[in-house]
């Protein structure tokens, strides 16, 4: 047996190549497709809408039934991180950073600010 592997890289080697080998193909396939795809289309419209409301269940998931050490955050924390989120997005002109670096240091300033009580 090789020794290669073994060596502490070999295996994040490994790793990154079978992720490239099975995500690269269809990210070209993707490009390929949607060249010519016009952002204005119903098609388009379609995906975007949901991958948002894919994206919107998801945030929901997070505040409303969370796992791992979110549980432990009270809700009302998440609440108040995710209005904060919202309030930041608007602000920023829909920049998805913003809203989610607003909601980040919320939920952890809230935190914070909790156990320090």
């Amino acid at each position: 047996m090789s020794t290669g592997l073994h060596d502490g890289y070999g295996g994040y080697l490994v790793l990154l190549t079978i992720c490239a080998v099975a995500h690269e193909p269809w990210r070209w396939l993707g490009f390929l497709l949607g060249r010519n795809l016009s952002a204005d289309s119903e098609m388009f419209l379609w995906v975007r809408a949901v991958a948002t409301s894919l994206v919107s269940g998801l945030v929901m998931k997070l505040v409303v039934f969370p796992a791992g050490t979110l549980a432990t955050v009270p809700l009302w924390m998440r609440i108040v991180a995710l209005l904060a989120g919202l309030a930041a997005y608007g602000v920023g002109r829909s920049s998805l950073a913003l809203g989610v670096g607003g909601a980040s240091v919320t939920l952890v300033a809230l935190q914070l600010l909790h156990d320090a009580l």
